[in-house]
């Protein structure tokens, strides 16, 4: 993943707001080491200056792929970070004739704009946030993509002019007021349009008939268009069923180049995986198991309690949340991002998305019907942007690392929402456990993806896999950093999203000395911060009313949410 900032038609001189651009675009640095760039663009004969940086890092074309790019004429800039998967279609699609001067799979938005304007962003298949500036016309169009699994900010300065970032950093010192650019939508003549409406929103359009087979052609076409690229690459494998499928499929396409249709061979043919936790964790084990099978070079890496506990306010920085159940997880990410760098890896295969779009968390056993499964599916795939996507783009960019998703693959995410939800639905009594046809579609009996033992293994969250001591040392570091006098004060210090917990209320202290600027703290969905246990939890299942804290240990009902004793059916506690 990149950096960008962009500043459109700022009635500021220009060498103090070039100055202001590139200290914004130094804060993400993180996210782009590779090198720098910045485009000056002039309005109304001077009057006005808009100004696009980028901070790269080269994972497709790293020899020629320098940002901004520019078209033919040199009027048009664009600022991209993402991945388009299918430039190589989309190129073969233009109507008329165009110079490309990269082997970026971005440039292709630049002519895409020539020929069909706004209407380009619907083509795009990939994840994006990008500013394109038409220095000619003045014509702006700024876009992220379907879900926002990559993130973008804006706002406004006190002149007026609208700014764009990666990151909520790059604009606290300059905006009076900023905001997450939603996903699924444009800007374009000075106004938002949604453009990713999908029918699936809707439950009665979710009727889908599941096959097996199919789900598994589109899961694999997922992960192979994502091994696009021309670096080192890697799986991250925490022995649980999504990242192990991820990988399992990548595994079996890592020795050809997908650049080239699998023509030739891959220049990195071994395939590394990585797993963390504390020593002796579930997911260290668990991890072994399934890259033992895969034939990965595997690495298990291990952190302490204390290596967790240091690197607290340095991972909200990053984070730029104070959401409890993202922090908890996304430390021990963070800690192996920096060993995965060390190494010499530049991206990496994840597994975030498949428990929104499947309705693999512990509580969706107590789903009463089909509809209501399906309409929690909704609102979760909605939020990804504030949570699991925003854990695994900056836990892993603080080091200039990029996760991949195949999970939130636009085909994928368009077939498992469409699927009939009533596949979905758990049934201890039937032996249908979670995910249950995710699991069902890689059960290949002549030619097995994974261990039965790990197929069949039973959903835990990644904060409680790493190790169960993890999240019992953040309590008790909150216990001694947070007195009992302050937190019976925390609605007058935190009277917006007042924290529930001392550990919430020790993440939003640090969070509000990094970020003290009013528009930050709103950036921050308030779902999970101040009721940790959603609406949904407290209606399908009474025992959430009384829990303060989100992990799903907390509630005994997830500790009898799977006992059943069918083949490859799991025992170990459900988390």
């Amino acid at each position: 993943m990149c950096g960008i900032v962009a500043v459109l038609q700022s009635p500021e001189e220009a060498s103090s707001l070039r100055t202001k651009v590139l200290k914004a675009s130094r804060s993400l640095r993180h996210r782009g080491p590779d090198w720098s760039g910045l485009r000056v663009q002039s309005l109304d004969g001077g009057s006005h200056h808009s100004m696009l940086a980028h901070e790269r890092l080269g994972i497709v074309a790293p020899q020629d792929g320098a940002q901004p790019l520019i078209d033919e004429s040199g009027a048009v800039a664009l600022t991209v970070n993402g991945e388009i998967y299918n430039h190589h279609s989309l190129r073969e699609g233009l109507r008329e004739e165009h110079r490309f001067a990269t082997e970026s799979d971005c440039e292709i938005i630049l002519h895409l704009f020539e020929e069909r304007g706004s209407e380009a962003v619907a083509d795009l298949d990939g994840v994006f946030a990008f500013v394109l500036s038409d220095e000619r016309s003045g014509a702006v169009l700024a876009a992220r993509d379907p879900i926002g699994v990559v993130p973008l900010y804006w706002g406004r300065d006190a002149m007026g002019a609208v700014w764009f970032a990666s990151e909520m950093k790059a604009l606290t010192d300059h905006c009076t007021r900023f905001e997450p650019f939603p996903p699924g939508h444009y800007y374009y003549d000075g106004e938002l349009h949604r453009y990713y409406d999908p029918a699936w929103r809707k439950v009665e359009a979710a009727n889908r008939g599941f096959d097996p087979g199919e789900l598994r052609e589109v899961l694999e076409r997922a992960v192979v268009k994502r091994l696009m690229g021309d670096v080192p690459y890697g799986v991250l494998l925490s022995g649980g069923l999504d990242s192990s499928v991820v990988a399992a499929i990548a595994a079996r396409h890592a020795e050809r180049r997908v650049e080239d249709q699998e023509r030739s061979a891959a220049w990195w043919p071994r395939l590394h995986s990585f797993c963390i936790g504390l020593e002796g964790s579930p997911d260290l084990k668990a991890a072994e198991e399934v890259a033992a099978h895969i034939g990965t070079v595997h690495h298990s890496l291990t952190f302490t309690l204390q290596d967790g506990l240091d690197a607290l306010r340095e991972v909200i920085r990053h984070l730029e949340t104070y959401d409890i159940t993202t922090i908890r997880a996304s430390t021990p990410m963070f800690l192996m991002a920096r060993q995965i760098k060390a190494m010499g890896i530049k991206m990496v295969l994840s597994g975030e998305g498949s428990d929104e779009i499947f309705g693999g968390y512990l509580y969706f056993h107590k789903a009463p019907n089909p509809r209501e499964l399906h309409e929690e599916c909704v609102r979760k795939v909605e939020k990804l942007h504030y949570y699991d996507c925003l854990r695994a783009n900056k836990s892993t960019s603080a080091w200039g690392v990029e996760a991949r998703v195949p999970f939130l693959d636009r085909e994928v995410l368009d077939h498992v929402m469409s699927l009939d939800p009533e596949a979905k639905m758990c049934d201890v009594g039937s032996g249908r456990m979670e995910k249950h046809i995710l699991r069902q579609a890689f059960d290949v009996a002549d030619d097995p993806y994974l261990p039965e033992s790990v197929l069949w293994r039973q959903k835990e969250q990644f904060s409680d896999g790493v190790g169960y001591g993890w999240i019992d040392a953040l309590r008790d570091l909150a216990e001694d950093r947070v007195s009992d006098q302050e937190f019976e004060l925390r609605e007058h210090r935190f009277p917006m999203n007042s924290p529930l917990t001392k550990e919430g209320y020790l993440y939003r202290r640090i969070f509000e000395e990094l970020y003290p600027q009013p528009s930050a703290a709103t950036c921050v969905d308030a779902e999970r911060s101040i009721a940790c246990s959603s609406a949904t939890a407290l209606r399908w299942d009474a025992e959430w009313e009384s829990a303060a804290d989100p992990s799903g240990r907390a509630i005994a009902s997830h500790e009898r949410a799977w006992d059943g004793e069918g083949p490859g059916m799991g025992s170990e506690p459900a988390i």
